[in-house]
């Protein structure tokens, strides 16, 4: 659960400083994700979990409210997860995530390996144990499944998961701490050493492809005004998932993954800032009948 807490401008240490306003949003990387993609018209499953407070149902209904199949998520005892988030009044934010249930998934349950077989695609990201994570790629790669990984929260990754990865996802300041580059042109080139795939994700600048025999190239985020970043690159990773699955050019999954990203910064929150298919579709289409004139 995202607890949202919207300022002029963040606090420094050891200050305090007034808020306008305050939510509970239900969010985490994986929740997003699935939403995401759900909204934008993939069938989605969500494995994970979450506890037995009250958040816990909360956090159930509205994966459910959204359209993805929780049979899946496990409710175990204690605290679900939770992430104290600091928005400003530019867009940006702040973020501590404390696991809680989310720490308790250091595998798969029965049935979740016939949920990745059954799928085009798993995604995953860092909000779980290391060993989970490791479970669910294990899985995929051996059922033929493409995975797709956004390293966040941002920290090293084993040998392994990186073979087991079919495109991974960072943003610019991800794929600076992975490789050692602040250039994203030179993170993705180094990326493809362990990678067959990349997608850099650049905020205002768009987002950047890579991949094994192909040269690099740029496709440009959408002029909005930012009101709330939190998400986004959640978002944009969603909807990209879904556009490659129904097997379209990358270039043209990536801006209408762009399309729905710019759909979700210009409202507030995590999950409820997220468009439907129809949204997408008609900015993505506005916007090349735009660039054609």
């Amino acid at each position: 659960m995202d607890l949202v807490a919207y300022t002029r401008a963040a606090p420094h240490r050891g200050e305090t400083v007034s808020g306008r306003e305050f939510r509970t949003v239900p969010g985490g990387k994986g929740t997003n994700q699935a939403i995401a993609a759900a909204r934008a018209g993939g069938a989605v499953a969500m494995i994970g979990a979450v506890g037995d407070d009250d958040l816990g149902p909360r956090l159930r209904a509205a994966l459910e409210g959204a359209g993805v199949d929780t049979a899946a998520l496990r409710t175990v005892h204690g605290p679900s997860g939770i992430a104290h988030i600091v928005v400003d009044d530019d867009g940006g934010n702040s973020i501590v995530v404390v696991p809680g249930a989310n720490g308790t998934v250091t595998g798969l349950a029965p049935g979740d390996e016939e949920r990745i077989a059954a799928a085009d695609a798993l995604l995953m990201q860092l909000e779980l144990p290391m060993e989970g994570v490791l479970a669910g790629a294990r899985a995929a790669r051996a059922r033929g499944v493409r995975t797709v990984l956004t390293p966040a929260p941002a920290q090293p990754l084993p040998d392994e998961l990186l073979a087991l990865t079919d495109l991974l996802v960072p943003n610019e300041h991800e794929a600076a701490a992975l490789t050692g580059h602040h250039v994203p042109r030179r993170a993705a080139v180094a990326f493809l050493d362990l990678v067959p795939e990349v997608v850099i994700t650049l905020g205002e600048a768009g987002s950047l492809y890579a991949a094994r025999g192909v040269e690099p190239f740029t496709v440009p985020a959408l002029p909005v005004r930012a009101v709330d970043t939190t998400a986004a690159g959640d978002t944009f990773v969603g909807a990209l998932s879904v556009a490659a699955g129904e097997g379209r050019p990358m270039a043209d999954a990536m801006a209408w993954a762009a399309a729905a990203a710019a759909h979700a910064v210009q409202r507030p929150g995590a999950s409820s800032s997220m468009p439907t298919r129809e949204e997408i579709d008609t900015l993505h289409t506005t916007t090349q009948l735009q660039d054609a004139r």
